[in-house]
C-alpha cells in the first residue's frame, strides 16, 4: 500500500509500506478520509514520533474490507476510530476513563496511523458511522469528541454566556455545540484576524480580535457587567488563560484545555480574581469512550459526537478548507504548518 511514512523529525515520505496483517481483535480497515491534527504538525517538524518509521495520523475513518472468520458483521461497515488503545489493567481503565489510562497506545504516535491507504484496527475502537454522516465528517469525530468532552466538565446552562479563547478547529466546534446545547451568547477570541473572519462566516456573531480589542471590556458590555459564566482556554497560551480568568463570572466556571508549547504565567492581578471572585477551575484531557457500541456509558462522547454530526449539533463542512491526496502529504503539511496561509482542517481524501 501507499502511506505517508515519518522517518525523521522532518522526514515525511510518501512510498511504499507493508499492508497491514490483522490480528483476532482486529480488522482491516480502508481509509477514506484523515485529518491533521494540530499536534500533528509538531509531531512531524519538531517533537518526533515514539519511534521511527512511524505512520502519522490518529483522527480517520474508513470501511472495513477484511475480518477474520466470525467477524462478518463489521464486513463493508463505516466506522471512526477511537485512536487510544488503553492497557485495561491500570486504575483508570478499572474505572472506565480510558482517556487516562497509565499505559496506553496510541494510533498515529506510538503504532502506524492513518495517514495510509488502510490500516489494522482494534475491533473495540470502532465506532459505527451513522447514516447520513460521511466520512469526511466522520474523521473529526476525534477533535467533536474532544470538544464535548471538555464543555461537559461544567455543562451549559440554558441562557449562559459563553466564552471561548482561541477559534481554531476545536475552539469553534465547543462554539457550536454551546449554541446548540442552549448558551444564550456564546463568544469567541482570538488574535488572529482570519480565523476572526472565517468564525464569523460561520455564523459566530460575537467573534472578537483579542489584539484589537479588550476582551474583559467586550464580555462586560454584552453581559451588563455580569461576565461569562462559562470560559474555556483553547488556546493554550498565557493571554488565552488569563484572559479567560479576567472575563469571568462572580462563581464562574472555566475549563483548562489548551494544550501549552512553554510555561504559563499568571500575573498577581489576574490570579487574585480567581480568589475574589471564588472561580471554580476544571482540566479537561481527550475525551471519553465506552468501547465499540459505547458499552452502555451514557458519557461516551463519541456516540454524542457523531450523532451531534447527524442532527446539526456540529456544521463540519465549512470546517474542511483543504483536501489534500496521500501523495500530496509534503503540501498538505506545508499548508498546515504555514501561519501564513488560512486553514481549519487540512484532510487527506482516499
Amino acid at each position: 500500500m501507499k502511506a505517508c511514512v515519518l522517518h525523521g523529525i522532518g522526514d515525511l515520505r510518501y512510498e511504499d509500506a507493508p499492508m497491514p496483517e490483522i490480528a483476532d481483535d482486529e480488522v482491516l480497515l480502508r481509509i477514506r478520509a484523515a485529518g491533521i491534527c494540530g499536534s500533528d504538525v509538531p509531531r512531524v517538524f519538531t517533537k518526533g514520533t515514539y519511534r521511527f518509521p512511524t505512520i502519522p495520523g490518529h483522527e480517520f475513518a474508513g470501511e472495513a474490507v477484511r475480518v477474520n472468520d466470525g467477524d462478518e458483521p463489521f464486513l463493508g461497515g463505516r466506522f471512526a476510530v477511537f485512536p487510544l488503545l488503553p492497557c485495561f489493567t491500570c486504575d483508570a481503565c478499572a474505572d472506565g476513563e480510558y482517556q487516562q489510562c497509565r499505559d496506553y497506545d496510541y494510533y498515529g504516535s506510538r503504532r502506524d496511523g492513518a495517514f495510509a491507504e488502510y490500516i489494522a484496527v482494534k475491533k473495540w475502537n470502532l465506532v459505527a458511522i451513522p447514516d447520513g454522516v460521511s466520512f469526511e465528517e466522520a474523521a473529526m469525530a476525534e477533535p467533536c469528541a474532544v470538544a464535548l468532552h471538555a464543555l461537559k466538565r461544567f455543562g451549559v446552562v440554558g441562557g449562559d454566556a459563553v466564552a471561548v479563547f482561541g477559534a481554531g478547529t476545536i475552539g469553534l466546534l465547543i462554539g457550536q455545540a454551546a449554541r446548540a446545547w442552549g448558551a444564550d451568547k456564546v463568544v469567541l477570541f482570538d488574535v488572529d484576524g482570519k480565523k476572526i473572519e472565517f468564525a464569523k462566516s460561520i455564523g459566530f456573531e460575537h467573534a472578537v480580535n483579542s489584539a484589537a480589542a479588550d476582551p474583559a471590556e467586550y464580555i462586560m458590555s454584552l453581559t451588563d457587567g455580569k461576565g461569562a459564566d462559562l470560559c474555556l482556554d483553547a488556546a493554550g497560551v498565557p493571554q488565552a488563560v488569563g484572559g479567560a480568568i479576567r472575563v469571568a463570572s462572580r462563581s464562574g466556571k472555566l475549563v483548562l484545555m489548551g494544550n501549552p508549547s512553554g510555561d504559563i504565567i499568571i500575573p498577581q492581578k489576574t490570579y487574585w480574581e480567581i480568589l475574589r471572585r471564588q472561580l471554580t477551575l476544571k482540566g479537561t484531557w481527550n475525551s471519553s469512550y465506552g468501547g465499540g457500541d459505547g458499552g452502555g456509558r451514557k458519557d461516551d462522547d463519541w456516540t454524542l459526537a457523531l450523532d451531534g454530526v447527524r442532527d446539526g449539533v456540529f456544521d463540519l463542512k465549512p470546517l474542511i478548507t483543504h483536501r489534500f491526496a496521500l501523495a500530496e502529504c509534503g503540501e498538505a503539511f506545508r499548508v498546515a504548518s504555514d501561519p501564513s496561509e488560512f486553514s481549519v482542517k487540512v484532510m487527506f481524501i482516499n
